[in-house]
């Protein structure tokens, strides 16, 4: 169980996105929560408050009767929950229902603490609201997007429950659940903020580092099939120059190879003096696509790892307007739910996870090429040549998949278009920029995934099973597991797709 207390961090994340732990408010965040709603409301009296007696938006300008505030907040949520589009992966809501339980936990948000109860509730519950993809813009915070779990919340619309789309009402009568009570401005505190694009960010990230530690891995495997010298990853080579994440790659990648029977010593071979070929049978240097790994997947981890402390900050920040400032008792005007933050690293993040799948791509093509790895048949195909195909089918795939990912990678930060009225005259497109990227996270599992099943069709074919590395053997016997050995061609996206949940799965 996670408790809901000062800070949230990426692991918290992880226990409940991936480990299905459920989650506590601690006492001390009902208590913030209680005195935020109770300070709101005594403070309002006349008193003019964007949200609580003004309409929104370009709309601010109106003044609300006290006799219909509570109207308004239902009114807000009901207008805005218009997304359109596929619906958000139940992984992706349970992440941001999380981020804006969090938000509204601090304490500067004048929520009923009914609210954050009930969405304690949804996640424990696997209760998840539909939300759609489309339709943030990312200034106001993810307005649309979070107006569909604040229908939920109120006990409207719809929600996926043990695998069916079901009517939140239905759904909260077999649960034994009550709609939060609306009083002063829940409706604006729940779709006011960036937790959307936020916990959409998370679960890329998270998602993100699993890429990287398979990209390694296959790195490595790879390098073992070449049989390839060592240096280009050894300490005193990457030491000299200065970057951790160049450092840590390589560093990952001595780890895991020390315990492989094929990689090689450049002293051993190249510099016994006994070499006397004028022209040399044996790669002095291997492509860069497997010698110049350290420096290509070391920016990924850096950025990855800046992306990930942004991510970490926003989610522990406020991001609702106004602000509701019990200690200096006062309400503060302003423009936190604006989400620039994220957009600029879910842009980060996309381009770099591309440039790991650019990098897949072309280890890959290395396998499948003959004529340049010079030592495996053609599409690694095990079978008879000309008659059947091996890998040269998945080859298509992966080129496609990667090419759309460059497309996606260009940034959505600068893709600023003004709306309501002009009055979101800049906005951030963050929700956009963070969906986006769950796409590219996601092509990325794929092109992995037919590189992995090539890697496995490789040691097959060289049968050095009993020389490669602890986690070469232990990742070739799962996709065993999944894809046995072939040499007549298969049906292979039902194979593709297996191995990718794999490597999503995998620790």
């Amino acid at each position: 169980m996670r408790h809901i207390e000062e800070r949230l961090r990426l692991e918290d994340f992880y226990a409940v996105l991936f480990n299905n732990d459920t989650i506590e408010i601690s006492q001390e965040a009902r208590t913030r929560v209680e005195e935020s709603f109770n300070f709101l409301k005594a403070f309002a009296e006349n008193k003019v408050i964007y949200g609580v007696n003004t309409g929104f938006g370009p709309m601010a300008q109106y003044r609300i009767d006290d006799a219909d505030r509570q109207q308004l907040q239902y009114n807000l949520i009901r207008s805005h929950a218009s997304g359109t589009g596929e619906p958000l992966c139940p992984l992706f809501v349970k992440s941001a229902i999380l981020a804006r339980l969090n938000t509204l936990s601090i304490g500067y948000s004048g929520v009923h603490p009914s609210t954050i109860e009930l969405m304690q509730e949804l996640i424990n519950r696997d209760i998840t609201p539909l939300i759609f993809a489309h339709g943030g813009v990312g200034a106001s915070g993810d307005l649309v997007q979070l107006a569909h779990l604040a229908l939920v919340l109120i006990g409207e619309g719809e929600v996926f429950y043990k695998g069916q789309r079901r009517l939140t009402q239905e759904v909260f009568t077999t649960e034994g659940l009550s709609p939060i009570k609306i009083e002063i401005r829940e409706g604006l505190s729940l779709i006011n903020g960036t937790s959307v694009m936020t916990g959409i960010g998370i679960a890329n990230v998270l998602r993100a580092r699993k890429l990287l530690d398979c990209s390694i891995k296959a790195t490595c495997a790879i390098n073992e099939l070449v049989r390839s010298y060592d240096d280009h990853y050894s300490e005193p080579l990457n030491r000299v120059k200065l970057h951790a994440g160049q450092r840590s790659v390589a560093a990952s990648m001595r780890n895991i190879l020390a315990s492989s029977k094929r990689t090689r010593k450049r002293e051993e071979h190249l510099y016994t003096g006994d070499n006397q070929e004028r022209v040399f049978k044996e790669k002095v240097q291997e492509y860069y696509s497997l010698r110049c790994v350290p420096q290509i997947l070391g920016p990924v981890m850096d950025t990855l790892d800046g992306v990930a402390s942004i991510l970490e900050d926003e989610v522990n920040s406020v991001s609702d307007n106004p602000i509701v400032d019990v200690a200096n008792r006062h309400v503060y005007h302003g423009g936190n739910f604006h989400g620039d933050y994220i957009s600029l690293e879910m842009d980060k993040l996309k381009i770099v996870v591309t440039k790991l799948t650019m990098l897949a791509e072309r280890q890959l093509n290395y396998l499948l090429n003959s004529r340049i790895n010079e030592f495996l048949p053609p599409f690694v195909n095990l079978g008879q040549l000309g008659f059947n195909f091996g890998m040269q089918g998945v080859q298509f795939t992966a080129t496609s998949t990667t090419a759309e990912s460059q497309t996606l990678s260009n940034p959505m930060y600068v893709h600023s278009i003004p709306n309501n009225n002009d009055n979101q005259d800049i906005v951030s497109m963050g929700t956009n920029a963070a969906v986006l990227a769950s796409r590219v996270v996601e092509n990325a599992f794929e092109v992995l995934a037919i590189e992995w099943i090539t890697i496995a069709q490789a040691v097959d074919y060289l049968g050095c099973q009993a020389e490669v590395s602890e986690s070469t053997s232990k990742i070739y016997d799962s996709i065993r597991h999944i894809i046995p050995v072939f040499k007549d061609d298969q049906v292979m996206y039902p194979y593709v797709q297996q191995v990718k949940e794999f490597l999503m799965k995998m620790d």
